[in-house]
């Protein structure tokens, strides 16, 4: 089913997983732990897509596996590394495997990487036009605190303003800990003429070795009352790993509160985190995520 017809109908509660660098003994932890996902009846899981592109075809196999569970697969395509057929070889592969769902994104650059970025998709828009027309449901990234690339925050909400008219029909965010960014994207947003669903993107907090990596990696602005937790119980994973599950829960909670149209929750292929975080909430899925 087409991920933007759901969200007309509903709130959606997502997941997103990644495919393992080692293939297939990896690979089969992963089938389980998407099997552990299914308990939880998710509307869609996402699988993400490298930026380097060396693990595309995975990555289609990995979304026919979800699909074949009875769970709807949200594809990730890269255009930063690829190559119009290289899109054409995935789209076709998702296609025979009943995929439905895309996530376009242009991608960031590989660290370290020697390999031609941007040479024929230099925009997540390129990509969505060069898609637009195949039959896919498709969405896109957003930044609430703004993409680090982009000027300003209103530079980049142009940005998502020509990717809803490239074809997104819905958008989903990069992880954030304060929400009040969160709001501010939509409010500016709806503003701006862009009518989407935009779906939060939320990842506990549970290892505070993590903390510099996700700054690094999408500039996530970590709240004063968080930071101070995380330098108190940082030398006990036990409770760290608690106060996370926590936050993201209050997060959550918030969030439906003032009208998000679902959830979409990184969870590191950890299916653990995924069923504690729904055991706090499983009355407000129950009651807000159900109809």
């Amino acid at each position: 089913m087409r991920i933007d017809e759901i969200l007309k109908n509903k709130r959606t509660l997502s997941f997103e997983v990644f495919p393992p660098k080692k293939a297939q003994t990896e690979t089969e932890k992963l089938y389980e732990t998407i099997r552990e996902l299914k308990k939880l009846s998710p509307d869609f899981i996402s699988v993400t897509y490298g930026a380097s592109g060396s693990n595309a075809r995975n990555s289609a196999e990995i979304a026919g596996f979800i699909k074949s569970e009875g769970i709807e697969p949200l594809a990730h395509i890269t255009g930063g590394p690829s190559t119009p057929s290289d899109i054409d070889k995935t789209t076709e592969k998702l296609k025979s495997l009943g995929v439905e769902n895309v996530l376009a994104l242009r991608g960031d650059r590989p660290v370290d990487s020697d390999i031609e970025y941007c040479k024929h998709f230099a925009h997540a828009t390129d990509l969505l036009t060069y898609l637009n027309g195949r039959g896919f449901s498709m969405g896109a990234a957003c930044y609430p605190e703004g993409h680090s690339e982009c000027v300003s925050l209103y530079a980049d909400l142009e940005n998502l303003k020509k990717k809803q008219d490239c074809g997104a029909k819905f958008f989903i965010t990069q992880i954030f800990y304060d929400n009040s960014y969160y709001y501010r994207l939509v409010f500016e947003a709806r503003k701006l003429g862009i009518t989407c669903p935009i779906i939060p993107g939320i990842m506990p907090l549970t290892n505070p070795k993590n903390i510099s990596r996700i700054k690094s990696m999408c500039g996530s602005t970590i709240p004063i009352e968080l930071r101070n937790m995380l330098e108190i119980y940082s030398d006990n994973p036990v409770v760290m790993r608690e106060m996370g599950l926590n936050y993201a829960a209050y997060q959550i909670t918030d969030l439906i509160a003032k009208g998000a149209p679902g959830v979409h929750l990184y969870i590191m292929n950890r299916a653990d985190t995924a069923s504690e975080i729904y055991l706090r909430l499983k009355n407000t899925f129950d009651e807000l995520f159900r109809r």
